[in-house]
């Protein structure tokens, strides 16, 4: 029996491959390559194509005995999701009904999605718990939610078991740099400021220094994605052992300031790492942090890389040996 991966090739989802293979389950992959990188599928079975292409998803499920699938296809732009909704509801809900659709034909009745905390929108307390009101206020987080919902129907309806995992700032790189983070263009805080460090970029933007916070800078909850990676191992177990559906938050539990990071980063690189404040970004809480109390005790999950300084250093690692991301290879 294998698990099929949906956009195995991305930064999350490739290094959820390694966490499979590492605990010998049957892999196979599939990424239409529009954002993630060949080079980073370390093992399994690698089909191109899209999720959306239903004639695609068939062949795949006749030639493998499909277990259950790890859901990563998707687009995940805040601010494109803004310029171009449209595309998200077709990149992300269509594309995800196809998939199930394709599942439940198939008898395929278990799936861990990759969700994330922008389901929430602005957080009314802190930190965030499961319960906790969700009301996206970006199209990326409202498709997430709708996808949500769409397996809770398909459960009561054809008995489609899900687990949603809600996280926070994915960070780092496999400790090996065997595979790491890199996007085209690069939205995420941490590979950003390792540019900087790389003299690919003159500094690093701080959008509001302003904020509600110890240094005015906003504090978000950074998780390290073999820590993320494992969660979904434990997800699939989960689903195996126990058949029901749930939800679940992926996060340390504790939150870093810009600032914070930017004075972590330039310990770990020995650089200088100049900063440039501009005005804050609209729609950025000053605070988000996860609980993630129901995940450790639900799924036994126990974060290994919950120092931001280490965190740091594994992205660091892998920058450094590929400065130029996948295209070094």
């Amino acid at each position: 029996m294998a698990i099929l991966v949906t956009g195995g090739a991305g930064y999350i989802g490739s290094h959820t491959v390694v966490e499979l293979l590492n605990h010998g389950e049957e892999v196979v992959v599939v990424d239409n390559l529009r954002t993630g990188h060949k080079q980073a599928v370390t093992g399994g079975t690698f089909y191109q194509g899209d999720i959306s292409d239903r004639k695609f998803l068939d062949s795949v499920f006749a030639k493998h005995e499909i277990e259950a699938v790890i859901h990563f296809a998707a687009s995940s732009l805040v601010g494109e999701s803004v310029q171009k909704p449209l595309d998200y509801y077709e990149n992300n809900l269509i594309a995800s009904h196809a998939l199930v659709s394709a599942m439940i034909d198939h008898g395929v009745k278990k799936i861990v999605f990759s969700s994330t905390a922008a389901t929430y929108g602005e957080p009314k307390s802190i930190p965030i718990l499961e319960s906790d009101v969700t009301s996206p206020t970006n199209p990326y987080g409202e498709t997430k939610l709708a996808m949500e919902k769409m397996f809770r129907w398909s459960d009561n309806a054809y008995g489609l078991k899900s687990i949603s995992l809600r996280y926070f700032n994915a960070a780092g790189a496999h400790p090996d740099a065997m595979i790491g983070e890199d996007h085209n263009p690069e939205s995420h805080l941490i590979p950003i400021i390792l540019q900087v460090a790389l003299g690919q970029r003159e500094a690093i933007g701080i959008f509001g220094d302003d904020y509600p916070t110890e240094d005015g800078t906003c504090i978000r909850d950074y998780i390290h994605v073999m820590d993320l990676a494992n969660a979904h191992w434990l997800a699939l177990e989960h689903l195996r052992k126990n058949n029901t559906s749930d939800v679940f938050n992926l996060g340390n539990g504790t939150g870093f300031s810009v600032k914070q990071v930017i004075e972590t980063a330039r310990q770990v690189t020995d650089h200088p790492i100049p900063e440039k404040v501009s005005p804050r970004r609209a729609g950025d809480p000053a605070v988000l942090i996860a609980s993630s109390e129901k995940a450790q005790s639900v799924l036994g999950w126990k974060p290994q890389y919950n120092d931001l300084k280490t965190i740091i250093a594994t992205a660091w690692k892998w920058h450094q040996a590929n400065p130029k991301g996948y295209n070094d290879k």
